[in-house]
């Protein structure tokens, strides 16, 4: 028979009661705060279903492929916002692009290499004016060079490379203007202070 007497924890005296642990509501994981995280998952999440949705309602079709300026503009948005998670969002908004039809394998440079360029710039410099910049060099100049290999590899006709190069160019013009303006605004009206 045991000997102690087993207590329910409304019958312990005061000092005795056990204190849930409540966890702060910040907590660091390698130097990032998962409120951060949580932060930047929503809105990688939020641009990429967007970016999917306003892909398919807004692209110039130009020969084999399909420009999306909406890419452009999420990836600038994304840089400001999300940082590095702006890769993550061009690679997701691509696949479910071509998974959907509404995209071609071309997609991939030209988003991700723009996604980079746009969140490097705008980390080194904190203007938003060189993100827009950046995305507009990334996806239009370095996406667009980097799709010859690509085309030589898929054994297309290689004339093609100008056509498809000046659709990337012309599309990262459109988005990456569009999304400054938006930035500019949100910055005029304190927002981007708040997110």
């Amino acid at each position: 028979m045991p000997t102690h007497r087993a207590f329910r924890i409304h019958e312990l005296p005061s000092r005795q009661r056990i204190k849930p642990h409540i966890p702060s509501p910040i907590i660091q994981i390698g130097g990032t705060t998962i409120n951060k995280l949580i932060k930047n998952m929503t809105f990688t999440a939020a641009f990429v279903a967007l970016n999917v949705i306003l892909s398919t309602l807004v692209t110039i079709p130009i020969g084999i492929i399909r420009a999306a300026p909406m890419q452009h503009l999420i990836n600038v948005l994304g840089a400001v916002l999300t940082g590095p998670w702006v890769i993550v969002q061009a690679f997701i908004s691509s696949t479910i692009r071509i998974l959907f039809g509404t995209g071609t394998v071309f997609a991939y440079p030209g988003s991700m290499i723009g996604a980079l360029a746009a969140w490097l710039l705008y980390k080194y410099s904190k203007k938003l004016s060189l993100a827009a910049l950046g995305e507009i060099i990334g996806t239009g100049v370095i996406g667009a060079l980097s799709l010859y290999p690509l085309i030589i590899i898929l054994e297309l006709d290689a004339q093609i490379f100008t056509v498809v190069a000046a659709a990337f160019l012309v599309s990262s013009l459109i988005g990456a203007i569009t999304s400054y303006i938006i930035l500019k605004q949100l910055e005029k009206h304190g927002v981007l202070l708040r997110i």
